[in-house]
């Protein structure tokens, strides 16, 4: 168990840079995912091919790997365009939102119990982030990308601990970076439409951001959170990602300054959010813990 909460918590500390690394990457947000999806799914096979581990699902679990990670290609297109339309610090903190719909999404999709303490703590986060921010009108069509990034992360994630029954961590995020890489490939021609993009090549600074995010806030990262659910619940995994905006806050004050955008709210705010992870932590310890 100790081990997992290790993993999980080097996966939240590489998490922490995405944010960054989007606000560094100049290409649009579709385009930054799918360079970043492209790149983690070739690694996937190149290590799969070397380990001589590469198996092909039966076609409809071959299906469902693929559409969860069009969710997820969602999930990130979403979060990027937060930060394009905000900044950083928004879309971070947006994020928090995940433990409060997977408190509802779980129960829904598993048919586990209702957790009354899961709803408290996921509506304390959303306390913690209403503080910080108050919906500043300025953000609004970020802090609703935002929003709707969490929803998609909370609903990859309570499928993720599904599919993990039956599949390798290592098969599943394969797929998955894979099925999402698919996703966008086909509705490039339509996002180009729709928001031209300046740039299609990445210039070389823009490679090597993308090469360091797709390998190791994805692949490395992903692979450590899946090896997490493992033994932690899928709400426990998405509040303890909540320390995912400390981390990235922290580098965007002192990398873009985005502490003048913060108000008054902002230190209770965090606190609220710290204390959810905390609490959450150590009930799931305790639970796991055996008994003598």
């Amino acid at each position: 168990m100790k081990q997992s909460f290790l993993k999980l918590h080097i996966a939240i500390l590489l998490a922490g840079l995405t944010g960054v690394l989007g606000r560094l990457i100049t290409l649009d947000e579709g385009l930054l995912v799918l360079y970043r999806m492209g790149i983690s799914s070739l690694a996937m096979f190149a290590i799969a091919s070397l380990g001589r581990n590469l198996l092909m699902p039966a076609r409809t679990d071959l299906l469902r790997l693929l559409g969860t990670g069009g969710i997820v290609a969602l999930h990130w297109v979403l979060f990027y365009g937060s930060i394009k339309y905000a900044n950083v610090s928004i879309a971070l903190v947006c994020f928090s939102t995940v433990g409060f719909f997977t408190s509802i999404l779980d129960p829904l999709i598993t048919g586990r119990r209702w957790l009354i303490r899961e709803l408290l703590l996921g509506c304390a986060v959303m306390l913690g982030i209403w503080l910080i921010f108050s919906f500043d009108a300025a953000f609004r069509t970020g802090i609703l990308l935002g929003l709707v990034s969490s929803f998609m992360a909370a609903l990859f994630t309570v499928l993720n601990k599904i599919l993990l029954r039956h599949h390798t961590a290592e098969s599943l995020t394969r797929w998955e970076m894979t099925g999402g890489w698919l996703l966008l490939t086909a509705l490039l021609p339509f996002w180009l439409h729709w928001f031209p993009a300046s740039r299609l090549v990445p210039t070389l600074s823009d490679l090597g951001w993308l090469l360091f995010l797709g390998l190791f806030c994805t692949v490395f990262a992903f692979r450590l959170s899946m090896d997490a659910l493992k033994e932690i619940s899928p709400f426990t995994v998405n509040l303890s990602y909540n320390l995912e905006p400390v981390y990235g806050i922290l580098l965007a004050f002192v990398l873009f300054e985005e502490n003048k955008y913060l108000g008054k709210g902002f230190l209770p705010g965090m606190l609220i959010i710290l204390a959810t992870v905390v609490i959450q932590t150590l009930l799931a310890w305790r639970e796991r813990r055996p008994r003598g």
